[in-house]
């Protein structure tokens, strides 16, 4: 298989975390390539994300008009990405709460035969630091409620440090995709498993970002838990995939 990798970072104000974070992931897989998707940032983030791929040519940066949200800045890397030769595609946050240290085995799991890898926060136990209360009891409770609705078997599905093998991301109708916040994550894994991918995850420790603001808004919930519903009705009610794939 093709194992060339890209690991796909969108930015809005991350001024202070995108060299770090360029710096880390190559230290992490030296042979792989990082796309930062910018969306025209008001603290400068673009223009400094072009002073570091003028110097670095592992690093690329696709710069957008404005601010259209998580998920439409992840499937113009993907188009971006299927133009291009890569092999095994990765999302990941740009604040540090996904760690540099996972990309080997995340991108090994892929190697090993996943189509699509889940870094988990709860699969074995909940390992998440700094998050308050009632943001853990929203992200379990949508957990459940997307497992119960759609009946796929993934522990974290609003997650986003993952792995795509090319395969993937081609047989899904990235223009079809209509979701834009964090419900994009639950969308595109059902996507993914519905068509008989193997969907794996894998342990990871998520801490709450080091240095900037969060991007979480009120209406990220509400808008996951129409999504599932609608999920679920776009593929006929069913709760499983028609036929694994070989």
């Amino acid at each position: 298989m093709n194992d060339k990798a890209l690991i796909i970072i969108p930015t809005y104000d991350e001024r202070e975390n995108v060299e770090p974070m360029a710096e880390a992931v190559l230290k992490q897989v030296p042979e792989a390539n990082i796309l930062f998707v910018d969306d025209n940032s008001p603290d400068g983030t673009g223009a400094l994300l072009d002073e570091i791929a003028a110097r670095e040519p592992r690093v690329f940066v696709l710069h957008r008009a404005g601010k259209e949200g998580l998920g439409r800045a992840y499937i113009a890397g993907f188009k971006w990405a299927l133009e291009r030769d890569y092999g095994l595609i990765c999302e990941m946050d740009c604040d540090f709460s996904h760690d540099p240290v996972v990309l080997p085995r995340l991108l090994q799991t892929a190697r090993d035969g996943a189509d699509l890898v889940l870094g988990s926060r709860y699969i074995g136990g909940i390992r998440i630091m700094n998050w308050p209360m009632h943001r853990l009891l929203l992200s379990t409770g949508a957990g459940h409620y997307v497992r119960i609705v759609t009946g796929m078997p993934i522990t974290d599905p609003t997650g986003g440090f993952k792995c795509f093998r090319r395969a993937v991301l081609e047989a899904i109708d990235l223009d079809k995709i209509t979701s834009n916040g964090y419900s994009f994550q639950i969308e595109m894994t059902h996507s993914a498993w519905m068509k008989g991918f193997k969907v794996q995850e894998i342990p990871i420790v998520f801490e709450d970002r080091r240095a900037g603001y969060s991007k979480m808004r009120a209406n990220i919930a509400t808008e996951a838990m129409l999504m599932v519903l609608r999920l679920w009705a776009r593929c006929g009610f069913r709760r499983s995939p028609r036929k694994p794939r070989d």
